[in-house]
């Protein structure tokens, strides 16, 4: 049996710009056709604006404010709330709240930096 703990994932920065705690995927192990970590945002702070060739995304937020933009459109995302990202659909997400954002990121197949386009 493999049991992560979020505590004990080491944190690292993805090209996007978030802080990332990774639980399964590629680097860290534990599954190969799809990956799970926690992201987190500080008040004001952004990723930048990105696509995913071969990723379809899923965010789940844990705590905090977000503003997500996907494709040109926008919505506020709270605690509960989650939205479905497709391969090739451009997005990015501001925190607009007071403290930390912290969203869960579920990525098939797994989260790679080669995947990752910018404008």
């Amino acid at each position: 049996m493999d049991v992560r703990s979020l505590a004990a994932a080491e944190p690292f920065v993805t090209a996007d710009g978030s802080t990332i705690r990774e639980l399964c995927g590629l680097p860290t192990g534990g599954t190969v056709n799809q990956s799970l970590a926690e992201a987190s945002l500080e008040p004001g702070q952004s990723t930048e604006r990105h696509y995913h060739a071969e990723t379809e995304e899923i965010y789940f937020v844990l705590e905090g404010e977000g503003e997500l933009e996907l494709d040109g459109g926008r919505a506020r995302v709270r605690p509960g709330d989650a939205a479905p990202i497709a391969p090739g659909a451009w997005h990015q997400i501001v925190n607009v709240g007071e403290g930390q954002l912290r969203i869960l990121c579920c990525c098939a197949p797994p989260y790679r930096h080669e995947d990752t386009f910018f404008a």
